[in-house]
């Protein structure tokens, strides 16, 4: 007959065996998911001021909800079988096709009105780069867990998430598009569109939470205006490029007096 003490140790050798069976499975499961946060995102404290319990809620939501939309962030994910499709929709809105793409038209440009637009497009897009590249080196919110496991990532996903410079891009593209060249309603539709599955496409693919995204879009909506308000004319570059020339000669032949001059 077993003593009291005996049933007891045997009763918790079970029950730490369940508990240890039971979180090898848990573990196995979150092994075999598809990572999206890391845990330190959701910590919160409450013996935090209210300004900051506000500021955590509301970011629990945006985790939330941005992990709610991130159904092709892996294979394994709900939506993982189309993820190579919004894949190449992401890639529609990177900044090398589209600086390449700019590029070439200014030089094979049949007129000085497409190659003004042309102009002003490449000075767009390297002052949306500039900008977004310096938001995220001040803010520094690092990008969703599956990012960092991402071998694909580690090439072409930048470090820091926000803002979304897809988001940006497409909305300056978008808008300088609408005001510039489409001149259909169908036209009109088609790059609206684009501007959407673009912005869209970082959040099914996680690679960014919806406050990038939409910060992004509403940096890339002013950013137009910056750019019309300082629009470039081709006659306006010719006077400042032989402005420039002008002076780099006048520099260069002040020189050659001063060398003469020392000679003799």
């Amino acid at each position: 007959m077993s003593s009291p003490v005996s049933r007891r140790n045997s009763c918790r050798g079970v029950a730490a065996g369940g508990r240890a069976s039971l979180d090898c499975h848990l573990g196995r499961r979150r092994a075999s998911s598809c990572p999206y946060f890391s845990p330190e995102d959701l910590s919160v404290s409450l013996n935090q001021p209210l300004f900051a319990i506000t500021l955590r809620f509301l970011l629990a939501v945006d985790l939330w909800l941005s992990k709610k939309l991130g159904v092709c962030a892996c294979e394994k994910s709900p939506l993982g079988s189309i993820r190579p499709l919004v894949r190449l929709v992401e890639f529609s809105g990177h900044v090398i096709p589209w600086l390449v793409g700019t590029v070439y038209n200014l030089c094979r440009g049949d007129s000085v009105e497409e190659q003004e637009v042309m102009l002003n497009l490449t000075l767009a897009l390297i002052l949306d780069l500039m900008l977004v590249r310096a938001v995220k080196m001040l803010v520094r919110r690092r990008t969703p867990a599956q990012n960092r496991s991402d071998i694909l990532s580690t090439f072409f996903v930048e470090r820091y998430s926000f803002p979304s410079g897809h988001a940006s891009r497409a909305a300056m593209c978008a808008r300088f598009f609408l005001a510039q060249l489409a001149d259909t309603a169908s036209m009109r539709v088609l790059v609206l569109g684009w501007a959407a599955l673009v912005s869209l496409s970082r959040l099914l693919l996680a690679r960014h939470y919806v406050t990038d995204v939409g910060f992004g879009l509403a940096m890339g909506y002013c950013q137009y205006s910056m750019v019309e308000r300082v629009w470039v004319t081709w006659d306006c570059l010719q006077d400042l490029l032989f402005i420039r020339l002008r002076e780099t000669l006048d520099r260069a032949y002040d020189g050659l007096w001063t060398v003469d001059d020392w000679k003799h």
